[in-house]
């Protein structure tokens, strides 16, 4: 347990004191940010009709500028440093989720690996250390993706934007908050029935085009709401179906392995080293990888609201939520494997910054036909990585608010619920293998000596190993109980707030793999042509990483896999994948804040201090070694081992502070101090291992890990020139006391895939002839694993501007964010780019708008996708996007929206001097186009 009270908490408490001393008045500007005495009862505060900001929830603007003007008006009169979106911006500007529309403000940056955003970051920050909250609740989510590493940030491609009416981004928190961001608070809001008129009907239907694999997909939305005559109940209900084609090609490496290496079990490439002609410390690529990633994602989702305000002094909502998004998918790798079989290795050369660019892998022999047992003994040897993935998460949830004024200058309020989503994932992989001659290239791919044998699928087999078939049940899980408490004062302080919350949050993995699948032929799989990855022409690869052998798709490659009898049952299953994969995690936070809105003719803002106790209990499982070498579920667990867990308590003080003070009408300064927490992503804390048995990679938890700390300093300068205009400066210092670092090490484990038929007499055999494994498999993993990394800090600046031409109809918004982190280990601080800028021209005039958005981002650390992927630095990245519309009518238009226009490519490297090449991917433009109704 550790308690801990700052000088800056307690300095806090003092000033909240002295607000006892006041008397109570009717101001009302206790939540200027949102039109909202609490987050997390957003609309209570709506019907209060002292409020002197403008309320958001009524989203009823028309047009670019109009939306812009809304935007501004909740940054002008917030208490906090805030940046705000409305419905009109989400529907105007290019946006196929959430994510993309948050792109336009600034200090924010996405990572862009997959095109369906997931990772956004706020001022620099992990997008794990940011707080996502939907009508001030949070939306429990599955993994999507088998194999990712879960985090702690906000899916936004699983959120359709339809459902929003606005959001505000916090870069400084308020005590009144929930806590768990250092980053930002990005707090949505969905359209509410009695906000918008009756019997309102609006929608869209339309295609989304991917112009990488020339196809494309349907998406419709409809909203209907309606409220009565006295406009003291309604009810609004929206569905949504939407369709994307997801086609990533590109290539990958692996690792690196050093000629020294090589060397030692390779007596002609010992010769050049000898000659001078390599160097022992050079790297070689081990593998060059054609990665083909496609999917088809289908999203649907049915979301209601049911409001009752009989009086301006009682209002109640009911919020409900249910959406199913299924994102079945198959990646196939192909990679001819160098450093597996050194024996083959014939020449390496062309050695750049000390790094082997090419070399040829030459076996004297024939390649060998329908090789399923493995018995060829290749010495150049290539493996096709071929998974269908099934994923499906589904999302529920049940939100209830509740508000009160009892009279007095008193509001309660309250909100509870309970979200929950779950994913029942599988993955049937077939693992092929070709013994023939290649050469390869690092930045062109690779080249086979006998074509006519490579594209023949006879010569194409499981080579002893048949694959394996995983189930992996995702489940989370959030309960949330919260009771808010207002009073309007008199005086300096105008009103005080204070209340609790409780938060409940489960997470939990549980994998099974079922091994030793028949080994077949790839004819017998099902041979599905040669691939076309046109996508990759454009890096000027050869024409057989572009053309080679594939399979018939996902429902061959599942076929081939399950048509082992009996494959799904206990004799198939492995047990070390069980207990390493499978784990649970649960945090209890309970909080309580206190905070004090001022206000006088030109300053206002709050002071408060919030306190939490978070309770985290950690379930894995702890097996001893002879279970694992036997790998065996007959096996006894002794004392101290078996499925154990571990529950720490923490307290912690988290004070914060707020000022604004109008210099002019037009001209603000702000200035904000606070301390945050934020929490590892919750498979981090849990005591697991999961391996790449094959790549001998692995990744791990770590239990004892503490939340990231951070001492916050923010400030800015606004000038609102004229109507939907902007000029704005801000700062931020952020000093994390405690970070969390992946930390690689290597550590010697049983192979978990060892005891399955034919692996050792396959990949296993290698590996010990290449000196990773010992013959009873025991392995060296390059182990990754969450460490508490000491301390870091992140300072830097945005600058945004906003202004519409006259009655011209042409308008510019561009901002710009300078972050600069430092940690005391000297490494760099994952997803901080040092330089990030957008610019956004728009013109609206009569039936006609369009815009375009230009972002660019410096490069940055990334972490891997994958279960033991390492780090990686990614090259900077730029996106150009455009929207078109025409408004026939009122009731009737038409949009077109283009992303990626520029067909960018995402590079990353391992190591900042970005010369060990780790990946490279093209994802093509997507384009959407969409008829538009509204009654």
């Amino acid at each position: 347990m550790s308690y801990r009270k700052t000088l800056l908490a307690a300095s806090i408490v003092a000033s909240l004191c002295l607000s006892g001393t006041l008397n109570a008045q009717d101001s009302g500007q206790a939540s200027q940010a949102t039109g909202s005495g609490n987050a997390s009862t957003a609309p209570t505060d709506q019907a209060k009709p002292d409020k002197k900001v403008k309320q958001m929830a009524a989203v009823t603007v028309v047009g670019i500028r109009a939306s812009l003007q809304k935007s501004l008006d909740t940054k002008r009169n917030a208490n906090a440093i805030v940046d705000a979106i409305t419905a009109e911006d989400i529907g105007k500007f290019p946006a196929s989720n959430v994510a993309e529309a948050l792109a336009q403000v600034p200090g924010v940056t996405l990572d862009r690996s997959m095109p369906a955003t997931q990772r956004v970051s706020i001022d620099g920050m992990d997008p794990s250390l940011n707080l996502s909250l939907l009508d001030g609740h949070p939306v429990a989510q599955a993994m999507w993706l088998f194999g990712d590493q879960p985090n702690r940030g906000f899916n936004y491609s699983l959120l359709p934007p339809e459902i929003l009416g606005s959001l505000e981004i916090y870069k400084s928190p308020e005590a009144r908050l929930p806590e768990g961001s250092i980053g930002g608070t990005v707090i949505m809001h969905t359209i509410k029935p009695l906000d918008v008129p009756a019997n309102t009907v609006s929608g869209s239907f339309g295609i989304n085009y991917n112009d990488m694999v020339n196809k494309q997909r349907p998406a419709g939305s409809v909203f209907y709401s309606w409220r009565n005559t006295d406009k003291t109940f309604g009810v609004d209900v929206s569905a949504q179906h939407y369709e994307q084609i997801t086609n990533r090609q590109g290539d990958e490496v692996f690792g690196y392995d050093t000629v020294g290496n090589i060397a030692s079990q390779n007596p002609a490439i010992a010769s050049e080293v000898a000659q001078g002609k390599l160097k022992n410390g050079d790297l070689m690529p081990q593998e060059i990888n054609a990665a083909n990633f496609q999917q088809i994602e289908k999203r649907d989702s049915v979301n209601a609201n049911i409001q009752f305000r009989p009086s301006d002094s009682f209002e109640s909502t009911v919020s409900l939520m249910w959406m199913r998004d299924n994102l079945d998918n198959v990646n196939q790798s192909m990679y001819p494997w160098a450093d597996l079989r050194p024996g083959g290795i014939a020449s390496l050369g062309g050695v750049v910054n000390g790094i082997v660019t090419q070399g040829s892998s030459v076996d004297p022999n024939p390649p060998c036909a329908n090789d399923t047992a493995g018995a060829c003994g290749q010495k150049a040897i290539t493996l096709a990585d071929n998974f269908a993935r099934g994923s499906t998460v589904t999302t529920k949830g049940v939100d209830w608010q509740v508000m009160w004024r009892p009279g007095d200058g008193w509001q309660i309020s309250g909100q509870a619920g309970v979200s929950s989503s779950r994913n029942p994932m599988t993955s049937a992989l077939k693992e092929l293998a070709y013994g023939g001659s290649f050469d390869w290239n690092l930045y062109k791919g690779f080249t086979y000596t006998d074509p006519s044998t490579a594209d023949n699928p006879d010569y194409w087999a499981d080579y002893g190993w048949g694959g394996n078939f995983s189930t992996l049940m995702y489940k989370s899980r959030d309960e949330y109980g919260q009771l808010d408490f207002s009073k309007d004062l008199d005086g300096f302080f105008n009103q005080l707030q204070f209340g609790v919350r409780y938060a409940s949050h489960w997470e939990s993995q549980t994998e099974m793999v079922y091994t030793g699948a028949t080994p077949m032929t790839l004819t017998q799989i099902g041979f599905g042509g040669l691939t076309n990855l046109e996508g990759m022409s454009s890096f000027g690869f050869t024409p057989d990483m572009r053309r080679h052998i594939q399979t018939a798709g996902a429902d061959a490659i599942r076929d081939a896999v399950l048509s082992t009898p009996g494959l799904l049952t206990s004799a198939y299953a492995d047990a070390n994948s069980y207990w390493e994969n499978s784990w649970n995690v649960r945090q209890q936070n309970s909080s309580a804040y206190l905070q004090a809105d001022f206000d006088t003719d030109n300053l206002h803002g709050n002071v408060g201090v919030r306190f939490v106790r978070t309770k985290t209990s950690s379930y894995g499982w702890n097996v001893p070694g002879v279970c694992l070498s036997a790998d065996s579920w007959n096996c006894d667990f002794p004392t101290g081992f078996g499925y154990i867990g571990v529950t720490s308590t923490r307290n912690d003080w988290l004070p914060a502070l707020n000022i604004a003070y109008n210099i002019t009408p037009d001209l603000i300064v702000r200035g904000a101090a606070s301390e945050t927490i934020a929490y590892a992503p919750y498979n981090q804390l849990a005591p697991y291992f999961e391996a790449n048995d094959t790549v001998l990679t692995a990744t791990a938890g770590n239990s004892d890990l503490k939340p990231y700390r951070s001492v916050n300093f923010d400030g800015s300068l606004e000038w609102y020139f004229n109507d939907q205009s902007v000029l704005a400066a801000s700062v931020f210092y952020k000093h994390i006391l405690n970070y969390i670092v992946n930390a690689a090490t290597e550590e010697q484990r049983i192979n978990g895939s060892w005891a399955i038929p034919g692996f050792i007499t396959s990949t296993g055999q290698a590996l010990v002839d290449s000196g990773r494994c010992t013959q009873a498999g025991m392995c060296n993993y390059s182990v990754t694993a969450p460490v508490d990394g000491g301390m870091a800090k992140v300072k830097g600046f945005t600058l945004s501007y906003q202004q519409p031409f006259g009655d011209s109809g042409f308008g510019l918004r561009a901002n710009y964010t300078y972050s600069d982190a430092s940690t005391s280990s000297g490494g760099d601080l994952p997803y901080n780019s040092k330089n990030a800028y957008n610019v956004g021209p728009y013109f609206e005039k009569g039936p006609y708008s369009g815009s375009i958005s230009y972002n660019w981002r410096s490069s940055y650390l990334a972490g891997g996708y994958v279960a033991g992927a390492p780090s990686t630095y990614v090259d900077s990245f730029k996106e150009l996007d455009l929207s078109l519309g025409y408004d026939f009518n009122k009731h009737f238009g038409l949009s077109f929206n283009g992303l990626n226009l520029l067909n960018s490519k995402y590079h990353a490297y391992f190591g900042s001097d970005k010369t060990e090449l780790a990946e490279q991917y093209k994802t093509g433009r997507a384009y959407m186009l969409k008829a538009h109704f509204k009654f």
